[in-house]
């Protein structure tokens, strides 16, 4: 009966050994699991696109603001007298428009009555066609300096967040400098690596659960949109127009994370910031 039950014992815990390995790679197969994953989102640098000196900012670091915001304003009576200007510009050519057209008027009828040759006529049409290309390039030259008003007041383009603001009213600023950058607050993704024997068992729609870091009893749904067609090899990159390869251990062979994209879902247990630290799990819905 002892030896009977020995057999029993040792049989019941091979059972039990086959069911939970079969069990966790099933798990493995269904539900790949990774907690290499980080919170990402898009990043809008903010440059102005004229130059000139600050004279206001509304605004602080690490601040929400809303689409249509003022971010900050660059000095605009530079901007302004431009504007000015090309008005001007532009009544003096459309005067000038006017009188060519009233001249030209004057040639037509003297042609007509043959008075005047076809000469006078022709120099007429040359005038009134120069007068009109100057009206055309001065409604150019007003629209451009309306621009460049219109560029000095920047406005946020989307919903999100400041960060890395290190500017102050004075500082004069330059186009195409970029100030702040500016973190879109509806581009919050997770970037989940999967190691590459766990992608084959992965596909676009999949629904996701996420974890992040200090938040684990409170998980969040999400659903795999994308996964990488590629990752940066440094094996075989070209070197002196020959591939460099570099020695590996044949066998020790790690295998390379792929990254996949997962758009947040449910309701995250605190605000998303980029570079948190998340863990993922998958599974075919």
């Amino acid at each position: 009966m002892k030896i009977a039950s020995k057999y029993v014992v040792t049989l019941s815990v091979v059972a039990l050994a086959v069911i939970a390995s079969g069990f966790m790679y099933w798990r493995y197969i269904d539900r790949p699991w990774t907690r290499d994953a980080q919170v990402r989102a898009n990043i809008v640098g903010i440059a102005p696109r004229v130059a000139g000196p600050i004279v206001q900012i509304p605004i602080k670091d690490n601040q929400q603001v809303k689409k249509g915001d003022l971010l900050f304003q660059i000095d605009p009576s530079t901007f302004q007298a431009a504007v000015d200007n090309a008005a001007a510009k532009l009544r003096q050519m459309q005067a000038a428009q006017v009188e060519s057209k009233q001249n030209l008027d004057r040639q037509t009828e003297l042609y007509k009555t043959k008075v005047n040759d076809l000469t006078d006529l022709e120099d007429a049409q040359d005038s009134y066609e120069s007068a009109t290309a100057d009206v055309v390039a001065a409604e150019a030259e007003l629209n451009l300096a309306k621009l460049n008003l219109g560029y000095s007041t920047v406005y946020a383009p989307v919903d999100g967040y400041i960060t890395n603001m290190n500017t102050s009213p004075g500082t004069y600023v330059y186009a195409g400098e970029q100030l702040l950058a500016l973190v879109d607050s509806t581009s919050f993704l997770i970037a989940a690596y999967f190691k590459e024997t766990q992608v084959r068992h992965i596909a676009e729609g999949d629904k996701a659960q996420i974890t992040l870091l200090g938040y684990e009893t409170k998980p969040f749904e999400g659903e795999v949109v994308s996964l990488a067609w590629g990752i940066f090899l440094q094996d075989g990159s070209t070197v002196d127009l020959l591939p460099q390869v570099n020695q590996t251990i044949d066998w020790v062979r790690l295998p390379q994370r792929f990254p996949v994209r997962i758009e947040v879902q449910g309701t995250p247990p605190a605000p998303l910031r980029i570079g948190q630290t998340a863990s993922v799990s998958t599974h075919h819905p």
